[in-house]
């Protein structure tokens, strides 16, 4: 069996915080971006959250495949790219997991490419791994530890639409994880020279 680490209750909470965060900051977004496929679930209850604050979002997706068929993350295929309705824009770019952070990081390097004026992260989980090439500016749940499944992230397609967050079974067995750290309300550190007010 999966082992819950954050509740459906946990999500619900955590995403009107984080929304509230996203509507009162000095920048806002006009745009989002989700990252497919894992970000979907994330992305949908987060726009219905920001438009409960009175921030209603145009969306598109990105999609970017860089695990396959297997649990470690590979080279980021892009399937799907950003359009031109990006240029010019201060863009929201949602994903599920932030693990090394290498999906994230391309996604957004695709956007500034496309021109949008700035770029901001949200994701469900941000691991905060030593070694991530970079970190997000939001998240629902920092340092939670192990191969996560359900609320859109998955294993090898198995157990994406679980309505709660869990460690996939047998993940302590691939690479000796640390038991998961249960952060939500920990401040979140943006890389060394952002200077975005968000």
């Amino acid at each position: 069996m999966t082992a819950v680490l954050h509740s459906e209750a946990d999500i619900r909470a955590r995403l009107d915080v984080v929304a509230r965060q996203i509507a009162q900051a000095p920048l806002k977004p006009d745009f989002a971006v989700a990252i497919l496929a894992g970000a979907f679930v994330f992305a949908a209850d987060l726009l219905r959250a920001l438009a409960r604050e009175g921030l209603s979002l145009p969306i598109e997706f990105l999609w970017l495949r860089s695990y396959a068929d297997k649990r470690t993350g590979g080279e980021i295929a892009v399937l799907v790219g950003p359009t031109e309705r990006i240029h010019g824009k201060t863009v929201l770019l949602i994903d599920g997991v932030l693990d090394g952070g290498h999906t994230l990081a391309k996604a957004k390097e695709l956007l500034i490419n496309a021109e949008a004026a700035a770029v901001m992260t949200a994701v469900a989980v941000d691991k905060m791994r030593d070694d991530a090439v970079m970190v997000a500016d939001r998240a629902l749940f920092a340092g939670t530890r192990g191969f996560l499944v359900g609320y859109g992230m998955d294993d090898v397609g198995a157990d994406r639409g679980l309505p709660y967050i869990a460690r996939a079974r047998a993940s302590e067995s691939l690479s000796g994880i640390l038991p998961p750290l249960k952060l939500p309300c920990a401040p979140f550190s943006r890389p060394s020279g952002s200077s975005l007010p968000f």
